[in-house]
């Protein structure tokens, strides 16, 4: 790798903060384009120009990834005078189609609660741990990996949230609902009091990987196909459904740690009809008629 993109690297843990994995695929995606032209820091416009049929079999959103790494490279290189121009101008542009998030209905969200609570009915420790856990899933919307990692010390004891490290390292205060509190209470109650995580397993937290089989297994049992139910379908019913409720999207942006709006505005593409309806009752001219 060449000095530059080391130090862009660098400049990207030290001053936004990117997660590990983000580095690693940074380095994943620049390495790959410095096998293809040479020092990426050194390269002409018809240099990156050949980078399009490189990737030409590649799909329209890993070559937009691609591409996005490279032109905040590049931007990089013009902050720091590392170089007067910026070739990124012939890097493939892909149509960006972002899949809309994949939901729960109403109905569905109260079959899981129904089974859960059902089987949490008998003070069962794995079936407590269960309920609290999807509790915090959709009335939270936390992220599988924030949930399992939860230290014990998140929990509040007298104020209505908790406090969540993000993705980046980027902590944010979550909301918690009083009867997800009462099901964190009844598994406070009963699990191993010695480890420092709200979920314990063995020497370390409950992981993601049992976290999504504990989902799967509860959607089965009542009557949902398995495959619907995942951490992060949870996550965007929760989205969903405060949206259309009501929330703002800025609200909405804050709750889930998104670092940009335009990642939260896919949800709006569910709430269309609430929209309109909005625009017909609240508009200044919705009064005077057709």
């Amino acid at each position: 790798m060449s000095a530059p993109v080391e130090d862009f690297l660098a400049m990207l843990a030290a001053e936004r903060g990117a997660a590990a994995n983000t580095l690693a695929a940074y380095r994943r995606d620049l390495e790959g384009a410095e096998e293809v032209v040479g020092d990426l820091s050194a390269a002409s416009p018809a240099d990156l120009s050949r980078l399009g049929k490189a990737w030409a079999d590649l799909a329209p959103s890993t070559v937009a990834r691609k591409s996005s790494a490279l032109r905040q490279f590049y931007g990089f290189c013009v902050d720091e005078r590392l170089r007067k121009d910026d070739p990124s101008h012939t890097l493939p542009r892909p149509p960006a189609r972002r899949p809309l998030p994949k939901i729960l209905g109403h109905a569905e969200i109260e079959r899981l609660f129904e089974q859960a609570e059902a089987e949490a009915q008998s003070d069962r420790t794995l079936a407590v741990r269960q309920l609290a856990l999807l509790e915090m899933l959709y009335g939270s919307g936390l992220r599988a990996t924030e949930l399992v990692s939860l230290p014990i010390s998140a929990v509040p004891r007298d104020a209505p949230f908790l406090t969540v490290m993000g993705k980046g390292g980027q902590a944010r205060m979550v909301p918690v609902s009083k009867r997800a509190r009462a099901a964190l209470d009844r598994w406070v109650s009963l699990r191993d009091g010695e480890s420092r995580f709200l979920f314990p397993s063995r020497k370390s937290h409950l992981t993601r990987i049992r976290l999504y089989q504990i989902l799967k297994e509860l959607a089965a049992r009542a009557g949902l196909a398995p495959e619907k139910v995942s951490p992060h379908v949870l996550r965007h019913a929760f989205a969903t459904h405060l949206l259309e409720g009501g929330a703002d999207l800025r609200v909405l942006q804050t709750l889930l740690g998104h670092a940009d709006i335009a990642t939260t505005q896919i949800y709006t593409h569910v709430d269309s009809a609430r929209l309109v309806a909005l625009v017909n009752e609240r508009h200044p001219l919705a009064e005077r008629g057709t």
